[in-house]
């Protein structure tokens, strides 16, 4: 007896029941459009603005601090005062810019965009996972920056950690989408889509 054995029993009607008619379906093909996602390229050259940009703000406001009052600018531990002021302008560059403005000023040079993918603004919550959990994750295993170029919709890790999405400004792509309806047999009209 094969799999479908019970369904081909079902399928011949001996008792003479009132058996409901089968399901009609129509396919129809739409266009649709979606906001083009940022490749890994853009967005790395984006990144490479974004920290030129923090390292001439460090450069310009704390290195002049740390030579006037004889603070070594070369301690590179993690714990070292430069090191510490560095990071907080860092973050704080990508957190205060990303929730203000959507975008850094990089990405702004490059027409990028932070979205949320259910389309809300940007929360408080959202930016500080993004920018802060997702950055430290990345530039602690700086090759998980290459997942970019692989995983679906260009996402990066903080992408993902903060359910966002990188898009070109007012860029669309044109999407075939095949759409099922479900038709009534007896009236042939159209009850939903699925």
């Amino acid at each position: 007896m094969s799999e479908f054995g019970n369904n081909e029993s079902n399928l011949s009607n001996t008792n003479n029941e009132i058996v409901p008619a089968p399901n009609k379906y129509s396919v129809e093909e739409i266009e649709q459009y979606e906001e083009k996602t940022a490749g890994f390229w853009v967005r790395f050259w984006a990144f490479a603005m974004d920290s030129l940009l923090v390292s001439a703000i460090v450069g310009i406001l704390v290195n002049p601090v740390f030579r006037l009052f004889g603070w070594s600018l070369n301690d590179s531990n993690w714990y070292a005062p430069i090191t510490i002021i560095s990071a907080i302008i860092y973050y704080a560059y990508f957190v205060l810019t990303t929730k203000i403005w959507n975008q850094t000023i990089g990405k702004m040079i490059f027409g990028l965009k932070v979205k949320r993918v259910n389309g809300e603004k940007l929360d408080w919550m959202t930016v500080l996972f993004r920018e802060i959990v997702g950055r430290f994750i990345n530039n602690t295993i700086k090759i998980l920056y290459i997942i970019v170029a692989f995983m679906p919709k260009n996402k990066g890790l903080n992408d993902v950690i903060a359910d966002t999405i990188v898009v070109h400004e007012k860029v669309y792509t044109k999407n075939k989408v095949i759409v099922q309806k479900k038709v009534d047999y007896e009236t042939d009209q159209s009850i939903s889509a699925t």
